[in-house]
Parts: structure tokens; C-alpha cells; sequence
């Protein structure tokens, strides 16, 4: 898919993303808009995975750690053809298999039940390990929040994963610095958070989370490492996308209303 395709993909993810947290009065809309990109470039360009087919053993693995922003996860699951995009009109509706974080076992895609913090990325280590011990080659991608990043399982993970050199685990990190309480560096200071991963034993890549070049190039970086997994630091902005959302912590878990919801689509026209 050319860039200019990858960006008209990624507009449409950010509308479902608006459409589904609107009609529902639910959801996360913040964060679900700054790892739309990241989310744009995997699962178009970067995953190997069979829609047809998802319990194909071979598949790349991705585990939305941060599962507040299922949102963008179902959009891109839909766009990409596991299930219908009738079906995204269910989100958080009683009964639906589009929970307000994803739930294994009642969504075709999603790999992991995720949504308490933390637990994500050791998830994802554990899918590693055991594609090794498989001998196995597909890699697993990890997607973790900043204010995520204040948990402790994380870091034991990372020591983990490291001392284990799982060089087919790529974590990303959506640095939008905020978090449910307010800005991060405010609520528990994470920085320096490239030299953090460095001294856990990572590869580190810092980029512009929104540049879909960069993500891309990103992704074919981790690939060529052969003795240690990799962080993806990717610097990006909450809501990005909707003008009065970006970097307007209001938006973190509130739906908008239904003049927002038209002007939310009106500038994603």
C-alpha cells in the first residue's frame, strides 16, 4: 500500500473511531486517535496475518496492551476484513463482542483480553517465548500507553525479555503524555524513557508517531535485530486528528456529543 493509500486508510480508521464512540456515549477516544497511524501501518503493511483465516498458526502476533483504545483496534480489524463494518455499530452494546476493551475468544483478531494495565506486554513476551520454544518464526508486536509505562509488570517484562533476547518482540509506545489523571509528566514522571529501555537491554527507535514513513521504516528496523527485542518510542499526540481533542485530556474517556461528533467528522472529511 503506497503512503498516500496508508493515509486515506488511516482517515477512515479515525472516523469509525469518532462514529463508534459517539453512538455508544462510551469510550476512549484519545488515545484511540494517537495510535491510529501505528495501527494503520501494521496491519496493512507490516503484520503477517489471513483475515480468512485467524487462528492461522504461522500469524503474526499483536496484543493491544493499552485496551482502552480498542476503538482503533476494531476499526482496523473491520477495515482489514475479520469481520463486517456493520458490526462496529455494536461497540459497547450489551452483548456485543466490540466490549469497551477487547475480550479473546469473542472478536476474530484480537489475541489477548487486555485492559488492566500492565499486563499486555507480558502477554506478548510469553507469545514470544513460546514461538521460540515452538521454533516458530512469526513476531509479536506489543502497543503500551505512557501512563501504562508507571506500572511495574512492565519493567519486570522488559527485564524479562531482554534477558531472554526475544529479537522477534517489538513493543511501541504511544507517548502522547497524558494519562486519565492528567499530563504524565505531572501525574509520575517516566522520562528519560529512551535511556530507561536502553538500560533494560533494548533496542531503541524514537520517532514521530504520526509519520507513517518513519513507523514503517520503524518496523523494517526491529526486523533486521538479531539479539535483543525493540522498543518503539513513537512520539504522538492525544486525539490527534480533531482539532479540539489534541492534547485535551477531557477526551480521554468521554465521548463527544453529537455537534462534536459532526464536527469530529467534518474535519476528517
Amino acid at each position: 500500500m503506497q503512503t498516500t493509500s496508508l493515509q486515506e486508510t488511516a482517515r477512515l480508521l479515525r472516523r469509525r473511531i469518532i462514529e463508534m464512540v459517539a453512538d455508544a456515549a462510551s469510550g476512549h477516544p484519545g488515545g484511540s486517535l494517537s495510535a491510529t497511524d501505528i495501527l494503520a501501518v501494521l496491519y496493512f503493511k507490516v503484520l503477517r496475518h489471513r483475515p480468512d483465516a485467524p487462528h492461522w498458526p504461522d500469524r503474526d502476533r499483536f496484543v493491544l496492551s493499552k485496551g482502552h483504545a480498542a476503538p482503533a483496534l476494531y476499526a482496523a480489524l473491520a477495515q482489514v476484513g475479520y469481520f463486517t463494518l456493520d458490526q462496529l455499530k455494536t461497540f459497547r452494546r450489551f452483548g456485543s463482542p466490540l466490549q469497551g476493551h477487547p475480550e479473546l475468544g469473542r472478536l476474530p483478531g484480537v489475541e489477548a483480553s487486555t485492559g488492566s494495565l500492565g499486563q499486555g506486554i507480558s502477554l506478548g513476551v510469553g507469545m514470544a517465548l513460546a514461538g521460540r520454544i515452538d521454533r516458530k518464526d512469526y513476531r509479536v508486536y506489543v502497543l503500551i500507553g505512557d501512563g501504562e509505562a508507571n506500572e511495574g509488570q512492565v519493567w519486570e517484562a522488559a527485564m524479562f525479555a531482554a534477558a531472554r533476547r526475544l529479537d522477534h518482540l517489538t513493543v511501541i509506545l504511544d507517548r502522547n503524555r497524558q494519562q486519565l489523571d492528567g499530563w504524565t509528566a505531572e501525574v509520575l514522571d517516566i522520562e528519560p524513557l529512551a535511556e530507561k529501555w536502553r538500560a533494560f537491554g533494548w533496542q531503541v527507535i524514537d520517532i514521530d508517531g504520526h509519520d507513517l514513513p518513519q513507523i514503517e521504516a520503524a518496523f523494517n528496523q526491529a526486523h533486521g535485530v538479531t539479539d535483543r527485542p525493540t522498543l518503539i518510542l513513537a512520539r504522538t499526540v492525544k486525539g490527534k486528528g480533531v482539532s479540539f481533542m489534541e492534547n485535551n485530556i477531557e477526551f480521554h474517556g468521554v465521548a463527544p456529543n453529537a455537534a462534536q461528533r459532526a464536527a469530529a467528522l467534518l474535519e476528517l472529511s
